[in-house]
Order: C-alpha cells, then sequence, then structure tokens
C-alpha cells in the first residue's frame, strides 16, 4: 500500500514508515539540498561532466547536483554561464571562465532570477545546458516550484543544442508546482531510474545512468 501512495506522489517511504509528500510550491535551501544524496549527486555529476568536451560553451543551472558538477569540469577548456553566484565562485576557484547572469539572487537557492536575468539569458546560446529540477513526472514532464526560476530554466533549455537535466532516483513520479519543459526535450542523467518507471520513461526520453 505505501508503494502504490508513493508511486502517485502522495507520500514518500523512509525507513520505519512514510511521510507525506511535500506540498507542490515548496523547496528546501540550498544547504539542505547539498546534505541530501550527496553519493549519488557525485556519481550523476561525474558522468554529466564527462559529456563537457574542451571549446564548449555550456550553461550550468543553480541546483545542489549541478554545483558537484564543478570539481570534474577542472582543466577543462571552457565557458560555463551560470545564474548561481555559490557556482560561479566555484568555478572561478578553478580558474574557469565564467559568465555570471545579472538579477536578483533568490536566497534561499542562490539562483539569480528576474527580467534582466532572463534579457541576458536571451542573448546567449548554448552547446549543453546542464539543469537542475525539483521533479520529473511522465505527463507532467520536468517541474520546479518556483514560476520565475521555472522561467530561466525553460530558456535555457530552449537556448541549448542538447539539454541535459541532472535528477537522483529520488525525483522520479514527482511533480511541483511549475511545468518547465516535456520530457523529450532533455536528456535525463541519474544514478538509477527506479526499475518500476524505466520502460514508461524510456519510451519518452532518454536516460543515462552512472556506473556504480
Amino acid at each position: 500500500d505505501l508503494q502504490e501512495l508513493e508511486d502517485e506522489g502522495l507520500l514518500q517511504r523512509i525507513h520505519g514508515g512514510a511521510k507525506k509528500e511535500d506540498l507542490l510550491g515548496f523547496e528546501q535551501n540550498m544547504s539542505e539540498k547539498t546534505l541530501k544524496n550527496v553519493r549519488e549527486k557525485q556519481m550523476i555529476a561525474r558522468l554529466a561532466a564527462e559529456l563537457v568536451n574542451d571549446e564548449e560553451v555550456i550553461y550550468l543551472d543553480a541546483g545542489s547536483t549541478t554545483l558537484e558538477m564543478i570539481p570534474f569540469l577542472k582543466d577543462k577548456q571552457i565557458t560555463v554561464v551560470t545564474n548561481s553566484v555559490k557556482h560561479a565562485a566555484a568555478l572561478v576557484d578553478l580558474q574557469i571562465s565564467t559568465i555570471v547572469l545579472g538579477g536578483q539572487v533568490k536566497l534561499s537557492t542562490n539562483a539569480v532570477l528576474g527580467a534582466n536575468t532572463l534579457s541576458q539569458l536571451q542573448a546567449y546560446h548554448f552547446n549543453k545546458a546542464f539543469m537542475g529540477m525539483n521533479g520529473v513526472h511522465l505527463e507532467r514532464g520536468f517541474t520546479t516550484p518556483d514560476p520565475e526560476e521555472a522561467a530561466v530554466k525553460r530558456l535555457a533549455i530552449t537556448n541549448a543544442q542538447d539539454s541535459y537535466v541532472l535528477l537522483d532516483h529520488t525525483k522520479f513520479n514527482k511533480q511541483t508546482f511549475v511545468s518547465v519543459a516535456p520530457l523529450q526535450d532533455a536528456t535525463i542523467i541519474t544514478e538509477r531510474c527506479p526499475l518500476e518507471f524505466l520502460d514508461d520513461y524510456s519510451e519518452r526520453t532518454t536516460i543515462k545512468e552512472a556506473n556504480q
């Protein structure tokens, strides 16, 4: 019964029981996110970084999993555009050519958002975009709780030749407040897709799984 309720997005199973699923508009702050599923995020980040080639221009979205990509980008001859002040600082520390978008900083996630952000982003085009998301759902696609963050994510995906969404297994079959893009608009990079969802998601998009 608990498995069925979790599959429907109504609760999340935990050790010893279950808890009610988060509200659609709720989002943890960056410090909380960085402490969750760290090993899984690092596996995903390593695989994502392997897709980056020298001389490329990439977009690195704000988020805890995309943040884990940065150490794996060391010594790559690339230009990175990001909407995260935290990401920008880490990239500069590694002497990676970095453009940080201007706008208002959302304190809980360190993401730069707003009309100025969108205006600047509109002018840029990328070889690859690496995106964070709060959920992925067969019918709702990729989702996030914040409409302003959704607008930035949507435009970055549109302006990239290839887009990748970095998700750990807990994000599958979850939906939050705002739809960002349909499944076919991006390749999912994950440490594993739960077996009960694998066939359905594989019919709609490409899934790259990191090796254990």
